[in-house]
């Protein structure tokens, strides 16, 4: 217990207090405190409260039978479908009994425990911090680091144990359905998923989205045993097409209350309700699962989930399909949508805002569809605010008499941005009454859940007489229709993107869109960069989409943006245009292999999904578009948006917000460059969105802010280690960790400010050169930690994020090196040294390369000289390559006593499917000699290593 008077916590807390504090509290709260300290015990307990929460006993034989089901399938997956399902079980008196693990409609039915320090041993011996156990079985575990540490440091343990020892004995580890971790000071909470990355831990709010961050309210909250049981039981996802667990966020979890709430309990008047939360937060998890509960209420005879069809794109099916096998039917037939309509057991239906007004419109549907009339049918509207909308709500409200609609926004309408369009304007709230819950784009910002925009407005103009004069591509008003649309202007933004797009878009490592004023303008841009490219300027792959109506109307006149563009094909609408468009489709085709085409509905649409995809897939560098596609769609690898156009309102949030998705450490921000004067309804859509105070929590600082920073943090370097030989001097471990955390600060800054386009190296302290040396030195304490944690020794750097991300960013591969080296062949010898501490430094810098140093530096020094000719270096260099991997294979065959025949296979498959392989089977199979017990455990590491290592040198980058 602590020596300190209540309320008053030292700084220095120890793990050991906060973690027995943590005990003390769950105890208070009616958790029971388990005598579990291994798996001995815990399988000692989980018999017993088996017995307790079935109502029976069960005999030494029929527990064995458990434990078998309860094995039967390994992965947390499959552990998470049995926990949830009953155990259909033979007793020995022959009795058939249904064995329940966990009750998700009572969570106060379940009893929990809590215990601390159990002992797991697997790959490693790992001791846990508190576990809670739930019917006898681990179904959350917290981890905690003393005050003043990272957070991420108890993540990275908890990767570490599910690596090494969650898996071990009967793998009950398996079955837990949560993490919690905390420092004391911040505590967050996830899922047990696979390959997940801090960015999907949360902190849990309060529904007015105030984050609870210290560990004892946290608990109270959060680990009420109620709230724990519902969270498990009713609000974990099980993601069916990746087969991973997800958790809700807290605004996901208040909004879905609220839903099913206002469903059980319908107000009289005004029922409907909407969901105001900011693009990019999650809106298709919160409405499936709002649906997935409604559809268990009694008195609810479907729920139907509506999309715009252009929104239902390949990413969208998929997520719903795997929350709810088979709900998505992504085809044109309404005959189909009408058939669920009439199916008793198809409680959810996932369909578009076009077969739905078919429905209840054509009279072939309406003797079926008229029997659903009197029904309660629940429908939630995504993306509630598109002008289409209006006439399908009428006929919705019309036609079904027993009806509530629920509708998901990140920019509603309020009167200030509503459209004029058809004489009268119409609200989110004058269609869907009440707002439920919000959660803004400054609460997103705030719990790191969407990025920061850098917004850059490019574009001078000089008013002479009375017009416009464009000095180069700020001022207020100038929107003359003839300056804008001028080819000089065109073709100077042209060029400027040219130029700057390897800058913004990390040497394409993410994509592009640009939004313009009109389908004219559209093709001319088009046209200029396929000029461009065939010129040799730049190899950009373009793509385009647009609509081609018989009378296009000027959509940039307000723009307020109501809608994303229609989805037509066929042979109507503007021949131009249309035309055009074909061509444009064309050179799509000839990039990519594919026969799309505008002439009939079906390969439109088919081409509009291909594009989406590429896009995400970083196929596509710069999509063009007017409207489509700059509301609704979510691409994580988009990171910049080009803005010609006149946006106001929710319409320039939602375009902006196409870049603000959250993926790695790299993508630090989303990228706006403006050519436009936007800054005044950028200010404006701000204030109406989130307030009028919150550009600072919106946009990134500006570059000369960044520069300061980089340079104070320089001076912290220096401090630590005032020289690159001095990283290697340093006295502790207590000293590398603290250069660690300085200098990954450094490439954090560095980062952001990389994709400023005034970025200059020489306003930063620590030149290119010095902090490319500096980021050696990193990589080397890397090294270190890496290579000493596969033996029997604690380091404090283990759990320390070095953010290798940040390092392999930069696009170096071995082709880039073979460039380097014809280079150095052909250098003159005043430049020879130079290109070769150049090579060298590469290769030590980048993280996929690092491993290759020794034998890049050896063919340097042994087969380059020998070339006649720099031509000669691919083919020498791929054969001195494969000699050397042979070489290295069988010495490893040779050191280990290895079968060569299954280390060959085991090699094959990770290269294949990029998954390590196992301790057990993979690698024990390859050992040929017997073991003793004792050498298994080491052994078994030490081979995994040398064969991981042997790939990551060999084979892992060598690729062109």
């Amino acid at each position: 217990m602590s020596d300190f008077p209540p309320n008053v916590v030292p700084m220095t807390q120890s793990e050991q207090v906060l973690e027995d504090k943590l005990v003390a509290q769950l105890i208070r709260q009616g958790y029971e405190k388990a005598a579990v300290t291994d798996e001995t015990s815990m399988l000692t307990n989980l018999r017993a409260q088996l017995e307790r929460f079935n109502a029976l006993t069960l005999t030494e034989g029929e527990f064995t039978k458990v434990l078998h089901h309860l094995n039967k399938q390994s992965g947390v997956f499959n552990k998470a479908h049995i926990l949830r399902d009953r155990m259909k079980l033979t007793k020995e008196d022959g009795d058939t009994v249904y064995l329940a693990f966990f009750d998700s409609a009572d969570p106060l039915r379940n009893h929990y425990q809590v215990t601390q320090q159990v002992t797991m041993e697997g790959s490693y011996k790992n001791r846990y911090d508190v576990t809670v156990l739930v019917n006898g079985l681990p179904l959350l575990q917290i981890e905690l680091k003393r005050r003043g540490l990272e957070m991420k440091e108890a993540f990275n343990q908890i990767q570490r144990y599910q690596k090494h020892t969650f898996w071990s004995g009967h793998g009950l580890f398996h079955f837990v359905q949560l993490f919690v971790i905390s420092n004391g000071v911040n505590t967050k909470y996830y899922a047990n998923a696979r390959k997940q990355s801090f960015k999907q831990t949360f902190y849990w709010a309060q529904e007015d989205n105030t984050t609870i961050r210290e560990l004892e309210p946290f608990a109270e909250t959060f680990l009420s045993r109620e709230h724990l049981g519902t969270m498990i039981g009713k609000y974990i996802v099980l993601n069916e097409a990746d087969k991973i667990l997800m958790v809700l966020r807290p605004y996901q979890y208040y909004a879905t209350q609220a839903i099913v709430e206002r469903v059980k309990n319908p107000p009289e008047t005004d029922q409907n309700g909407y969901i105001w939360h900011t693009t990019g937060s999650g809106k298709t998890l919160t409405s499936f699962k709002a649906a997935q509960i409604m559809t268990g209420l009694p008195d609810v005879h479907k729920v139907v989930f509506c999309v715009d069809r252009k929104d239902l794109d390949y990413q969208t099916i998929k997520e719903f399909n795997g929350f709810s096998k088979g709900s998505v039917d992504s085809t044109n037939n309404t005959k189909k949508l009408v058939s669920q309509f009439v199916d008793p057991d198809t409680k959810l239906i996932v369909t578009t805002l076009q077969k739905l007004n078919t429905a209840i419109s054509k009279q072939a549907y309406l003797s079926q569809m008229e029997k659903l009339q009197n029904e309660r049918i629940i429908f939630i509207f995504d993306e509630c605010h598109r002008s289409q909308f209006g006439d399908t709500h009428k006929r919705i409200v019309d036609f079904f008499r027993d009806h509530q609609l629920f509708g998901f926004t990140g920019t509603p309408i309020f009167a200030d941005n509503a459209s004029s369009k058809g004489g009268k304007k119409h609200t989110t709230k004058d269609l869907f009454h009440k707002k439920l819950h919000s959660y803004v784009i400054t609460d997103a910002i705030k719990d790191e859940n969407v990025l920061r925009f850098a917004v850059e407005y490019v574009g001078r103009y000089q008013q002479k007489g009375d017009n416009p004069i464009a000095i180069d591509i700020e001022v207020e008003a100038i929107d003359t229709k003839e300056l804008l649309d001028s080819p000089a202007r065109l073709e100077k933004i042209t060029d400027y993107i040219i130029e700057r797009h390897p800058v913004k878009t990390r040497n394409k490592e993410f994509t592009a869109m640009m939004c313009v004023s009109s389908v004219d303008t559209l093709i001319k841009y088009y046209e200029l960069f396929a000029a461009k490219k065939a010129e040799g300027r730049h190899n950009l792959r373009i793509a385009t989409i647009f609509s081609y109506t018989a009378n296009e109307a000027d959509s940039d006149a307000d723009g307020i943006l109501d809608e994303g563009g229609e989805i037509i094909g066929g042979e109507g609408g503007n021949p131009h245009t249309r035309d055009k468009l074909e061509g444009f489709i064309g050179d799509y085709n000839e990039m990519f292999g594919t026969k799309y085409s505008t002439k009939d509905t079906q390969s439109f649409y088919n081409y509009y999904q291909d594009i989406a995809k590429k896009v995400k897939e970083r196929k596509v560098d710069i999509l063009l578009v007017v409207n489509m596609f700059l509301t609704g769609f979510d691409s994580k690898t988009l990171n910049t948006m080009y803005v010609d156009k006149n946006l106001r309102y929710h319409g320039l949030i939602q375009a902006y917000s196409r870049t603000n998705r959250t993926l790695n450490e790299v993508k630090s921000q989303g990228n706006i460059v403006v050519f436009r004067n936007l800054k005044k309804r950028t200010d404006e859509a701000v204030a109406l969105f989130s307030n009028a105070h919150a550009k600072e929590e919106i946009f990134v600082a500006p570059y000369e802010d960044y520069v300061k920073q980089f340079n104070a943090v320089v001076l912290a370097l220096l401090d630590v280690t005032p020289t690159v030989r001095s990283v290697q001097d340093l006295p502790d471990e207590e000293a590398e960790l603290q250069f660690v955390k300085v200098f990954r600060e450094l490439m954090r800054l560095r980062n952001i400010l990389e994709s400023f386009s005034e970025f200059d190296d020489e306003d930063l302290a620590l030149p290119a050169q010095r902090f490319a040396d500096y980021r050696s030195a990193y990589l080397d304490l890397y090294d270190k930690v890496r290579t000493e944690s596969t033996k029997e020794k604690a380091s404090i750097l283990e759990d320390v994020d070095f953010e290798l991300e940040l390092i392999r960013r930069d696009i170096i591969n071995v082709q880039y090196i073979l460039t380097l080296l014809a280079q150095l062949y052909d250098a003159e010898e005043e430049e020879e040294l130079k290109l070769r501490k150049l090579i060298l430094d590469s290769v030590a810098g980048d993280v996929t390369l690092r491993s290759k140093h020794e034998l890049i530096q050896k063919f340097i020094d042994s087969t380059l000289p020998n070339l006649s000719s720099s031509a000669e270096i691919p083919d020498s260099f791929e054969e001195f390559w494969e000699q050397e991997r042979l070489s290295a294979f069988d010495a490893l065959v040779k050191e280990e006593e290895l079968d060569a025949e299954k280390l060959a296979s085991v090699i094959d498959r990770y290269v294949y499917t990029g998954t390590k392989p196992l301790p057990d089977p993979d690698i024990v199979q390859l050992i040929k000699r017997p073991l003793k017990l004792v050498e298994r455990g080491p052994t078994k590491t030490r081979v995994l290593q040398k064969v991981v290592d042997y790939v990551e040198t060999y084979i892992h980058g060598v690729a062109a």
